[in-house]
């Protein structure tokens, strides 16, 4: 007898979120994308040391390690861009754990900026599957403070 499970064990679990920016799409791709690794522990409040490793320029390839804090405990990672396509595109993925943070910019009429934040878990651990929802639950939060920390922290920023 086979048994089936009410969840699916290959599917990624991800959340988005988005927002509009009241600042030009370059503004906001300067901010996000060419002063990554000044900016990311900024919008990033959970992460409490982080390294470039390759560098202070983004490129694809460029490494980067992290300790973020999450309910109490250090968890440590190292990550590598893999898209990097100025005013459009900043996505990196986790290769000391399974882990894609992607942000997409698209420019909208009135000079302002649509910024979509994706954080998805491309796999978890089986014994994770059925706390899948909760799960999804905290990664959509995560992602809804993500924009909205880089909306707030841009606008500070002048012109």
């Amino acid at each position: 007898m086979q048994i089936k499970f009410s969840f699916d064990s290959s599917k990624p679990i991800a959340g988005e979120a988005n927002i509009e920016i009241n600042r030009s799409i370059n503004d906001v791709f300067y901010y996000i994308g060419e002063h990554f690794y000044d900016n990311y522990p900024k919008w990033a409040l959970e992460v409490v040391e982080f390294e470039p490793l390759d560098g202070n320029h983004v490129f694809v390839g460029a490494k980067a390690k992290q300790i973020r804090e999450d309910n109490g405990t250090k968890v440590e990672s190292i990550f590598e861009i893999t898209h990097y396509q100025p005013s459009i595109t900043l996505i990196f993925k986790g290769i000391t754990e399974p882990y894609i943070h992607s942000y997409f910019l698209e420019s909208s009429e009135q000079k302002s900026t649509r910024l979509t934040f994706r954080f998805e878990l491309p796999e978890i651990d089986v014994f994770m599957r059925p706390f899948q929802k909760l799960i999804r639950s905290a990664i959509e939060d995560g992602a809804e403070n993500t924009v909205e920390n880089i909306k707030n922290l841009l606008t500070v920023v002048p012109s």
